[in-house]
C-alpha cells in the first residue's frame, strides 16, 4: 500500500511540475516548501487533497525523526553528566567517614525523641549514611504550630499544616516508631517506650527498649496552668492540631445554639462570650482570627447573633505583646479597642469555673467575674512528665526545664542532647573563669595586662562568651576597648595597665546581659540544624577542632557554641493587618506586613506539598470565605 501511494504521489508531482513548466525536481514524499504553492495551483481538487495529506505525513515523519534524534542526544548528554557526577563524587568528593564504634565497628545509633520543630530540623539535615537513626514520637506528623490559630478559625484545613514523618524520612536510613518514651536511663543508655497505636482492649500496648549512642531529647513542652483551679477542666489549650479542631467545633456550636429562635437577647449573649487568657503572640493571634471569623463570615450566616458577640482578652502584664516593641503593643491595643475586643490588662486569673473566669485587678484588688461560653488558655509553657522524671535522675529537679551547655549537651549526661522548648542553654558566666582568662591574656606572666593584651584577650574569648557582644550592643559601645572606663578618664589609652582587680572591674557588668532564649519555633529549628551539623562533622572536628580556645585547659573546643540568630517576629492583628519586628530595630505595621507574613510563613513550610495546600487554602478563603462546618 505504501509503495502504491508513493507511485501515486510521484505521478502527481510529475503532472504538477509539467503543468508548471518547471524543470526542477524534488522527491515526491519530501515536497519543497517554497514550491508547494506552485504545485498546489496546478493540481485538481482530488489531487490537491492527496498532495496535502502526503505533505502532512511527510512533515510529521520529519518531525518524528527530529524528535527521536533530539531525545537520543539528550539521553547521551544526561548520561554523560551523570557519569561525570558519579566520577567526581567518587574521586573528587569521597564519601564521608561513617561514625563507627571503635569497639564493635558498627555505626553509632542516634535516637531522636520528638517530631516537633527541633526534631524535624535535625532529621532533615542529619547525614543518615553516617549513623543509624531512630525517631520515636507519639505523633507521626510534623505540625506547623504558628498557623494553629488559623485552623481554629477555619482559614486553613488541619492537614494543610501537617506533614507525615514517614514522608519526611522516605528513602532514608531512618526508622520511625509511633510510641511514647516513658523513661530515659542515661547510665545504661537505653530508653523505654510504649507504642501509641489505638488497639482493641484484647490487644495490649507493647513496651520495648531501645539502646543509643547519642540521644536527642526534643519532646517540647505542655501548656502551663500555674496551678490555677479549673483550667484543665474548663479551658481549651492551643498546642496541638486536635486542640485547634476542638476550638473550631465549639465556636460553631456556640453560634448554632445561639441561633435558636426562642432565646432572649440575654441568653443569646451568654452563649457568645469568648474569653482568651494570655496576651502573648498565640493569644493575640487567636483573638484576631476569631474576630475575623465572626464578623467576616459567621454573622452573615447567623444574622441574629450580629450584636450579641463578645470577645475578651485577659493579660496579667501591663500590655499585650510585651515581648514586642512598645509601638507594636500600643498599636495592637488600640486596634483591638476599635474592633470592640475587650482587653483586660493587669488582671490575675484566680480560678476558672464552669461558665466564668474569676480575676483580680492588680491595681484595685477588686475581684471581677467574666462569663464565657468558650475559654482558651494560652499562657506560658510547662514541663512534660518525662522531662520532670529525667531531671530528677540527673540532679536538676529544682528547675523548670532541662539545663544544657552551649553545645546543647545535657549537663551531667554523656551523649545526651536536648533541644527545643524542653531545654534551655545555661551560658557560662565570665566571672566564673575570670582568673583563667586573666592568665590566658597575660602573655609575659608579669601579673599586668597591657592594652594590647586586653584587646587580644577580648577577641579570643568573644566566641566563647556571647554576652560580651550583647553588652556592647545594649549599651551602644563601639568595641571592647569601651569597657575600660579608666582609659576614657585618663585619655591615655596606651598607658593603661590592668591587674586582676581592674580586669574584674572592667568585665563585672558583662554577665548581666546573659539571657535565656525564648521558647519559639525559630529557636528550636535553629538548634536542630546546628546539632545536625555537629553530628555530620563530628569525626572531622575531632581531629580539626573549630571551636573557641579553652580557658581552663589547652587546645580548642570541638565545635563553635550554638548561636541564635534572630530573624524577627510577627503578630497578625486581624483585618489583613500584622505587626512585624525585624532585625535592626525595624518595626512595620499594616497590610504590607501581613503580606510579608504570608510570604515568610509560606516559605518556611516543611515541604512543597504543604506550601501548595496552604496557598490553596488562603486563596480559597479569599474567594469563598472561611469554613463554618462542624466536622
Amino acid at each position: 500500500m505504501r509503495a502504491l501511494r508513493r507511485l501515486q504521489c510521484s505521478a502527481l508531482h510529475s503532472r504538477a511540475w509539467s503543468r508548471a513548466g518547471s524543470g526542477s525536481y524534488s522527491p515526491p514524499w519530501y515536497p519543497v516548501a517554497e514550491n508547494s504553492y506552485r504545485i498546489r495551483s496546478f493540481c485538481s481538487g482530488a489531487d490537491r487533497g492527496l498532495l496535502h495529506g502526503t505533505r502532512l505525513r511527510s512533515y510529521w515523519q520529519q518531525q518524528r525523526h527530529r524528535s527521536w534524534s533530539f531525545a537520543a542526544a539528550a539521553l547521551v548528554a544526561v548520561s554523560a553528566v551523570g557519569l561525570a557526577i558519579a566520577i567526581s563524587d567518587g574521586v573528587l568528593n569521597p564519601p564521608l567517614a561513617v561514625a563507627q564504634d571503635k569497639n564493635t565497628g558498627k555505626k553509632k545509633k542516634i535516637v531522636i525523641l520528638g517530631t516537633g520543630w527541633a526534631g524535624v530540623s535535625l532529621l532533615k539535615d542529619l547525614d543518615d549514611k553516617q549513623y543509624d537513626v531512630v525517631v520515636i514520637s507519639p505523633r507521626n506528623y510534623f505540625v506547623f504550630t504558628p498557623l494553629l490559630p488559623s485552623v481554629t478559625a477555619g482559614t486553613l484545613e488541619p492537614r494543610s499544616i501537617t506533614e507525615p514523618v514517614r514522608r519526611i524520612v522516605a528513602h532514608r536510613n531512618v526508622m520511625y516508631c509511633e510510641a511514647e518514651c516513658t523513661n530515659i536511663d542515661h547510665v545504661t543508655k537505653t530508653v523505654t517506650c510504649v507504642d501509641c497505636a489505638e488497639t482493641k482492649p484484647s490487644r495490649p500496648h507493647v513496651e520495648f527498649k531501645i539502646d543509643y549512642d547519642y540521644l536527642v531529647i526534643a519532646v517540647g513542652c505542655q501548656t502551663n496552668t500555674f496551678g490555677t483551679p479549673g483550667v484543665a477542666e474548663n479551658c481549651h489549650f492551643l498546642k496541638e492540631v486536635e486542640d485547634a479542631e476542638r476550638i473550631h467545633q465549639n465556636v460553631v456550636d456556640c453560634f448554632e445554639s445561639a441561633s435558636i429562635p426562642t432565646l432572649s437577647d440575654a441568653e443569646r449573649r451568654a452563649r457568645l462570650n469568648f474569653v482568651v487568657v494570655g496576651g502573648g503572640p498565640t493569644g493575640v493571634e487567636f483573638a484576631a482570627e476569631l474576630y475575623d471569623l465572626v464578623y467576616e463570615d459567621l454573622v452573615d450566616l447567623y444574622p441574629v447573633t450580629r450584636d450579641a458577640v463578645s470577645i475578651t482578652l485577659i493579660q496579667s502584664g501591663d500590655h499585650i505583646l510585651n515581648m514586642f516593641d512598645e509601638r507594636i503593643s500600643k498599636y495592637a491595643e488600640d486596634k483591638f479597642k476599635r474592633d470592640g475586643i475587650n482587653v483586660q490588662t493587669n488582671c490575675h486569673v484566680n480560678a476558672v469555673k464552669e461558665n466564668e473566669v474569676e480575676t483580680t485587678e492588680k491595681k484595685s484588688g477588686q475581684t471581677v467575674m467574666i462569663p464565657f461560653s468558650l475559654a482558651v488558655w494560652s499562657t506560658g509553657i510547662g514541663t512534660r512528665p518525662l522531662i520532670r522524671k529525667f531531671m530528677e535522675q540527673v540532679g536538676q529537679k529544682n528547675r523548670r526545664v532541662l539545663a544544657t551547655d552551649e553545645w546543647l549537651r545535657v549537663r551531667g549526661c554523656e551523649g545526651v542532647f536536648a533541644v527545643g522548648d524542653c531545654a534551655t542553654i545555661e551560658q557560662r558566666k565570665i566571672m566564673e573563669d575570670i582568673t583563667y582568662i586573666f592568665k590566658l591574656a597575660d602573655k609575659d606572666q608579669n601579673g599586668i595586662l597591657s592594652l594590647e593584651e586586653f584587646k587580644e584577650a577580648m577577641e579570643t574569648i568573644r566566641g566563647r562568651y556571647p554576652q560580651i557582644d550583647m553588652y556592647l550592643k545594649s549599651h551602644h559601645l563601639a568595641n571592647t576597648m569601651s569597657l575600660l572606663h579608666e582609659a576614657k578618664q585618663l585619655g591615655q589609652e596606651s598607658e593603661v595597665e590592668l591587674d586582676i582587680d581592674k580586669f574584674k572591674q572592667a568585665l563585672a557588668q558583662v554577665d548581666s546581659e546573659t539571657k535565656l532564649l525564648p521558647a519559639t519555633a525559630q529557636v528550636a529549628a535553629q538548634q536542630g540544624t546546628y546539632l545536625a551539623r555537629c553530628f555530620n562533622d563530628m569525626d572531622y572536628c575531632e581531629e580539626h577542632p573549630e571551636g573557641p580556645v579553652r580557658v581552663r585547659a589547652s587546645g580548642r573546643h570541638r565545635f563553635q557554641p550554638f548561636r541564635y540568630k534572630h530573624f524577627g517576629m510577627f503578630a497578625p492583628l486581624g483585618g489583613e493587618e500584622a505587626a512585624a519586628e525585624l532585625p535592626g530595630d525595624w518595626v512595620s505595621i499594616g497590610r504590607s506586613s501581613m503580606w510579608l507574613w504570608y510570604s515568610v510563613y509560606l516559605s518556611k513550610q516543611v515541604s512543597w506539598r504543604t506550601r501548595f495546600v496552604v496557598l490553596f487554602d488562603w486563596t480559597k478563603r479569599f474567594v469563598f470565605g472561611r469554613d463554618s462546618t462542624r466536622i
